[in-house]
């Protein structure tokens, strides 16, 4: 399997939290045609009022570094750099489990 996993803790400026996750959201949508993409989850942090994590699946690492090459998706960066306080990714490799389809 070369299935890709991202987890990505974004922190927003203090106060900035909701304005990043509608962001995400409305960017997310540009996914829906984006080859390579299987999962794109946006998580509001319960303990921590600035944090969100993002969870993406991906058909493989390169249709991730694709994405990221992407018009729409690089504008996105733009926009939310002023938002956010730190990233944090976490790179993954799936090994099994439900809807994986292994």
């Amino acid at each position: 399997m070369n299935k890709f996993t991202l987890l990505g803790k974004l922190t927003a400026h203090p106060g900035k939290r909701d304005e990043l996750v509608a962001l995400l959201l409305e960017a997310s949508s540009s996914l829906d045609h984006m080859e390579g993409c299987e999962l794109y989850i946006i998580n509001e942090s319960v303990d921590d009022p600035d944090a969100i994590w993002v969870t993406e699946l991906w058909r493989d690492a390169e249709a991730h570094a694709d994405s990221l090459k992407n018009e729409e998706v690089l504008a996105v960066i733009q926009r939310a750099r002023p938002l956010i306080a730190g990233v944090e990714p976490v790179r993954l490799r799936p090994v099994g489990g439900k809807g994986l389809g292994i």
